[in-house]
């Protein structure tokens, strides 16, 4: 009778495991950390500048019409 229960405990527990457990949450990071460099990006990142090619840190960039400058002057450029 025990070893009927015990073996009916395991076998729900097994099939609990394997279907309905949450996933782990180191999963869950990942998405949201796809999702989060996809809509903002890091303030240390870099962009190039639209105009004359430089590498600059989209902090200090200036951000025009959905493109990135590096200066006013390169954003004058532009227009």
């Amino acid at each position: 009778m025990i070893l009927k229960f015990l073996l009916i405990v395991i076998i729900i527990t097994v099939i609990y495991i394997m279907f309905f457990k949450p996933k782990p949450a180191t999963q869950k990071r990942r998405k949201n950390n796809k999702k989060r460099e996809t809509e903002n990006p890091e303030i240390n990142d870099m962009t190039e500048c639209a105009t004359c090619g430089v590498y600059v840190e989209i902090q200090e960039a200036i951000l025009s019409n959905g493109k990135y400058y590096c200066s006013r002057e390169c954003l004058k450029e532009a227009k």
